[in-house]
């Protein structure tokens, strides 16, 4: 969020292609993957938004409540698509990657509202109360890191057992659509690590 601005400006151009390719995965013939894609692609333009370099642009503190608005109507359209059954882990991980969204937006609100958004350390500036990692933060790295490590292993299979040439349009290549969550795992877990 608020790092170098060279590794945030590549966090912002990772995430910003990662929604762009979630957009032509909505062009998919199946349902159900052009509804995640949506949502992934929700995830991808809110994260590249929120990573851009705060010596380039310093947001106005109210945009950080907005933030914390979209992606809590996305995470309560996740959790209604959890409680309806379907593929519940895919909208649970949906559900805590909004919630995560959520966190991050309200620690920036809370810094922007005392005025400590440059210059912070790790641990320092966003509402936490003091020095070190906070609780939920800790949480969501250890979820998100667990997430990158299994979706990466994921990864692997899919690409060894293609062979030949896909058949398959852009929107409904699976190992095209676990990349994608790969690199917005690994997004997420750079923005944490920046709070």
């Amino acid at each position: 969020m608020h790092g170098p601005a060279s590794s945030g400006w590549l966090l912002v151009a990772l995430c910003a292609a990662t929604g762009a390719y979630c957009l032509l995965r909505m062009r998919s013939r199946v349902e159900e993957q052009r509804r995640a894609a949506g949502g992934e692609a929700l995830m991808g333009f809110g994260m590249a938004a929120m990573a851009v370099p705060a010596a380039v642009f310093t947001p106005p503190g109210w945009i950080w409540s907005g933030y914390a608005a979209l992606f809590g109507a996305a995470g309560l359209r996740s959790l209604w698509a959890v409680r309806g059954g379907g593929r519940g882990r895919h909208h649970l991980h949906h559900l805590v990657g909004a919630g995560a969204m959520v966190y991050m937006s309200l620690a920036m609100a809370a810094a922007t509202g005392q005025g400590q958004v440059q210059g912070q350390g790790p641990g320092q500036g966003h509402g936490h109360g003091g020095p070190g990692v906070p609780l939920l933060t800790g949480a969501l790295l250890l979820y998100f890191t667990g997430y990158v490590l299994l979706a990466g292993v994921r990864l692997v299979p899919v690409g060894a057992a293609a062979g030949g040439p896909a058949a398959a349009g852009w929107g409904d290549r699976p190992e095209l659509a676990r990349a994608c969550r790969l690199s917005m795992g690994l997004a997420m877990l750079a923005m944490l690590l920046a709070m």
